[in-house]
């Protein structure tokens, strides 16, 4: 019985989706488009990626810091390092995007970057 109402809200699920598609509703995000070197990404997408993963990076290098306890402006700039390193290192190398059609490297590693550092702090 159980297997019967799986598959039936399965079905209904995937006719919901092609429903969505064929109105021209954009398909939810997906995670795996994370990782996909492939994927078309527009301006505000990437940019709220970019943000987001700069935010979990001042949370937990705020959290590490603090716990450890590392003060002064050395920390600071290795934070502030460390994050452009790993937005860089993602935008350029993991999705392997043109970053001029962004509006060039200053924009993209500027995303996000002071919300992260007062995070941090």
């Amino acid at each position: 019985m159980r297997e019967r109402k799986s598959a039936k809200l399965n079905q209904q699920q995937q006719q919901q989706q092609l429903h969505h598609h064929q109105n021209g509703h954009l398909s939810p995000f997906k995670l795996a488009k994370l990782l996909d070197p492939d994927a078309s990404w527009d301006k505000d997408q990437l940019g709220d990626v970019l943000h987001w993963i700069r935010q979990a990076l001042g949370l937990l290098c705020g959290l590490i810091w603090g716990a450890i306890p590392l003060v002064g402006g050395i920390w600071f700039i290795l934070f502030a390092v460390l994050s452009t390193g790993i937005i860089y290192a993602y935008y350029a190398l993991v999705l392997q995007i043109d970053e001029e059609e962004f509006g060039g490297h200053g924009a993209l590693l500027q995303e996000g970057l002071f919300a992260s550092i007062s995070l941090f702090l």
